[in-house]
Parts: C-alpha cells; sequence; structure tokens
C-alpha cells in the first residue's frame, strides 16, 4: 500500500515498497512480445541468439539510423534528432560530434551533419537538452561521469542546420566555470542549469543572450546529484539527491535577484530504488504532481502529488514483473551477462505536459515502455519496443555507444546485494532485497541494447536513441493510443 509521509519535517520518508506490476500490455497483430516476465530479457534468450531478433508490442520501427551508436542521452525538435555524443569513441567518425538526423520521413531517416563544437566533441552525457520555446539545442563536455567548463549553445529555427550562437574566434565557444554530469533548461530558455554527480555542484548558466552566457549562481546541494525537473513557472527545481529527491527554491535565480539564494524546500526519500535520473513535473486533474525515475534498484518510475511540496503524497508507482521483490533473482540471473544495466527506468518523456494519456521510459536492458497514465489508479503498459541486440558490435563499429566501450574496457564482475530498511508503524522491518542483485561488470556480452535517452512524443511517433542501435523511429498503433488533440507532429 502507498501512504503518505509524515510532514512534520522537510524530509519525508516514503518506506512503502511496491510488490505490484503494472498489467500487461495486450498485443497485436505484427507484435514479437515477450515470452516470459514483463521487461526480462532471458539468459537463455541472450546466449540463443532470440534477443537479437528483438520483441515488440503495439510499438513498431519504422526507420532506423544506427551509425556509430547512440551515445547516452539524445534530444529532438520538430523533424530531426540530435544523437549524444560519447567521448572519445565519437572523434573516430568521419562527422566526429553530435549527430544531427534528419526524419522528417520517418521511414527513411538520414544523418545530414554534426555539431562539432569542443563541448559536443568532449562527450555530451546526460547534458543535451532541446528548449522547444526559444528553438535552442545546448551541452556541456562530460568526457568520463564529470566534466567542467565547455557549453555550447545552438540555434536550432532550422533544424537540419544548427548554428552555434556563442563561438568566439575558430568557431569555438570560450570555457565557463562549471562542472557537469547532467544539465537541462529552465522551461523559459533563460537559464541552463548544470549539476554535477560529485560533490553535489549546481550551476546556473544565463542564457538570456545565448552569444554570451554567464554563471550566476552556484552552489552545493547535497553530497551527490544527478538530473531534475524544473516548473512551468522556473521557480521550483526537483533535483534527483541520487536516493531521491530534493527540492529547491530557485524562484531568485529565476528572477535575476543580485545575490540569489537558493534554499532546500524538502526532500523525498524513499528505500526501493538508487540512482534516482530525473523528474517531469506535470498537472494532473488541475494538481501539480511529479513523475520521477530511478536508473537501478528496482524502484521503478514513482509519481507524487506535490499541491503542497512540503506535505507530498505517494500517488502511483509503476514497475515491471522483472521489478518486483519475488523476481530479483530472475533479474539477477539475467542481467549477468547483460552487465551494469539491468531492468530500470532510465529517461522518461510525457506526451503533454498537463493531463498527459501517456509516458513513455527507457528501460535501460527492457527497451522502450509505453503506459496509458490517463487514470493514475488504473495505470497499465500499453506498447513495448526492446530493439535487436547488437550482439556483433566493436569499438571499430560502434565507437559512440557506451555498452560497447563498457565491454571494451571490461572489468570482474562485482555483485552488489541492496539490502533495504522500512519504518511501518515505528518498527524497523527488514525487507526482502529491495535492490536486484545485480551482477555489475562492466560491458557484457551485448545481449541487449541499452535504451537510455527519453522516448519523445511526435504524434503517435516516437523518437529515441539507444546505445547499440543509434537512432529509431517508431510508431505506436492505433489501437492503443490517439495523441492528444493539441499534441504537434512535425513527422509524416
Amino acid at each position: 500500500m502507498l501512504v503518505s509521509a509524515p510532514a512534520t519535517a522537510a524530509n519525508h520518508w516514503f518506506p512503502d515498497i511496491s510488490d505490484t506490476s503494472v498489467p500487461k500490455a495486450d498485443c497485436g497483430p505484427g507484435s514479437k512480445p515477450e515470452p516470459g516476465l514483463q521487461g526480462d530479457v532471458s539468459a537463455e534468450d541472450r546466449q540463443s541468439g532470440r534477443s537479437k531478433q528483438g520483441y515488440n508490442c503495439n510499438l513498431t520501427e519504422l526507420g532506423n539510423v544506427t551509425g556509430a551508436g547512440g551515445g547516452i542521452v539524445s534530444a529532438s525538435f520538430e523533424h530531426c534528432s540530435y544523437t549524444g555524443s560519447l567521448f572519445p569513441g565519437n572523434n573516430f567518425l568521419p562527422q566526429p560530434g553530435v549527430q544531427v538526423i534528419d526524419a522528417s520521413n520517418p521511414r527513411n531517416p538520414k544523418v545530414v551533419g554534426s555539431l562539432t563544437d569542443t563541448a559536443m566533441r568532449g562527450g555530451t552525457w546526460e547534458t543535451l537538452k532541446v528548449n522547444k520555446k526559444r528553438k535552442l539545442l545546448a551541452a556541456t563536455g562530460v568526457p568520463l561521469l564529470w566534466g567542467a567548463g565547455f557549453f555550447a549553445v545552438y540555434d536550432i529555427s532550422d533544424c537540419t542546420r544548427p548554428k552555434l550562437l556563442n563561438a568566439r574566434g575558430g568557431g569555438i565557444a570560450y570555457p565557463i566555470p562549471f562542472t557537469s554530469h547532467e544539465g537541462g533548461w529552465s522551461p523559459d530558455g533563460r537559464t541552463y542549469w548544470a549539476s554535477g554527480v560529485a560533490p553535489g555542484h549546481l550551476s546556473a548558466i544565463d542564457v538570456a543572450d545565448p552569444r554570451n552566457p554567464r554563471v550566476i549562481w552556484q552552489g552545493l546541494h547535497s553530497f551527490l546529484g544527478h538530473g531534475f525537473g524544473i516548473t512551468p513557472d522556473g521557480n521550483r527545481m526537483y533535483l534527483s539527491n541520487m536516493a531521491g529527491v530534493t527540492v529547491l527554491d530557485i524562484s531568485a535565480v529565476q528572477r535575476r535577484a543580485p545575490y540569489p539564494q537558493v534554499p532546500h524546500v524538502a526532500a523525498y526519500l524513499w528505500p526501493d530504488g538508487q540512482l534516482n535520473q530525473h523528474s517531469i513535473p506535470i498537472t494532473y486533474r488541475g494538481t501539480p504532481h511529479v513523475i520521477t525515475a530511478d536508473e537501478g534498484g528496482s524502484g521503478g518510475v514513482k509519481i507524487f502529488d506535490v499541491a503542497r511540496v512540503n506535505k507530498p503524497r505517494y500517488a502511483a508507482q509503476l514497475k515491471l514483473e522483472i521489478n518486483l521483490p519475488e523476481h530479483l533473482d530472475t533479474q539477477f540471473r539475467s542481467s549477468m551477462g547483460g552487465s551494469l544495466f539491468g531492468s530500470n527506468p532510465h529517461y522518461c518523456a510525457v506526451d503533454r505536459p498537463n493531463d498527459p494519456t501517456a509516458l513513455a521510459c527507457a528501460w535501460e536492458s527492457s527497451g522502450i515502455r509505453v503506459f496509458d497514465i490517463r487514470d493514475f489508479s488504473a495505470i497499465k503498459e500499453i506498447a513495448y519496443y526492446n530493439p535487436p541486440a547488437q550482439k556483433g558490435a566493436t569499438a571499430l563499429t560502434r565507437p559512440n555507444s557506451p555498452h560497447v566501450l563498457g565491454s571494451v574496457i571490461g572489468a570482474p564482475g562485482i555483485e552488489f546485494l541492496s539490502l533495504g530498511m522500512s519504518l511501518v508503524n515505528g518498527r524497523a522491518k527488514l525487507n526482502e532485497m529491495i535492490g536486484p542483485r545485480m551482477g555489475m561488470v562492466v560491458g557484457g556480452d551485448m545481449g541487449t541494447d541499452w535504451c537510455f535517452s527519453p522516448p519523445e512524443f511526435h504524434g503517435n511517433k516516437i523518437l529515441t536513441t539507444c546505445a547499440d542501435g543509434g537512432f529509431y523511429a517508431l510508431e505506436l498503433s492505433n489501437r492503443v493510443y490517439t495523441p492528444p488533440p493539441d499534441q504537434d507532429s512535425f513527422l509524416g
């Protein structure tokens, strides 16, 4: 059962561990469904080669650009997609940097250029983001987990021909003082926020004049930090603190106060889930909510009612069958060959911010998963696409894939056993293993792909990238999904 956290302090502990998965999708004609547990690519399928055929249900592939691999987080705007770059592999491509893909014909997408500023060639990690309002694309340079200094802003009014705005001599953007692992825009596009993994460093970059970005605030918010989501007014940030979410009041930065302060408002913490990745502020039936995903620990996706930010309430939780406590040994067995990333969400996207009807998530080795979220009390899965495993891929053919890079690096397998403590009615209770006993092997046997990038809606089309398979244009069956009338689509 999901319960509200006590509201007597700024930190709110949600002790419940969901032992219920969302209902499976009802697969229509043309599907190649998963044969076993929802979200599982079994060791048998990995070893036999079945996973090289992929799995799909009500979500079909229209077009693909494999290229050198899909990096980590990519972005899309109108009929274009921008493939996140991985350092150093992207520099060995004929066109180094961030690849520009024209998907105006989603059945025949094409690479039409690349972005070569230092930030783009230095590896964009989880920082490559679009601000649709101002038609801007930006990223920071993150060579490996952590980066500093390099920041590039592009005008994507013509999405196939981005123009570097903050260029100096030689067409290279000058460095500015910040650190980064993750990044993203304020809704109005005037501020780009860069967040580092450790030591919890957060920077606000003023991009009101994108030709002259400058750092206007920096601070330490916690020991570790990750991605975030910002409310539509730009005044509140839901920042991943690795063990949950820290809520920050960023209104002073938003209004450009002379000496801005960024106070902590609250923190939401829970035992099932690790490495919280990012959050999506939405409204649901007139009430503000936040959707947040854990990239490890089988915490799945959680939804909070934040009408009263210091009295948050659990609204829903999404897990696949493979994420349930009773199936953690199965997940451990399945993911031993698939290495560090098993079956957890990484980045998600809604089809619209107000009363969204669907949520799509890149669920790492479980592929792209799509859910009907019109009613938080009856969320169900409606479609999925788990791309074919690229078992023959090498560093020569996929130098922009973190999965392949990990396989080349190699490392001894280290098993992490996550045990949870929850407080129920004032008593400490040792739960079942809440984090999967995952085989933490860097690299692995390439028995699945790794899907990290947000699956972004364009009508009934979804644009995304996965680490090994690169860019995919996908289409949702009209038997399970009808785009909201206020959602624009730029795809044919």
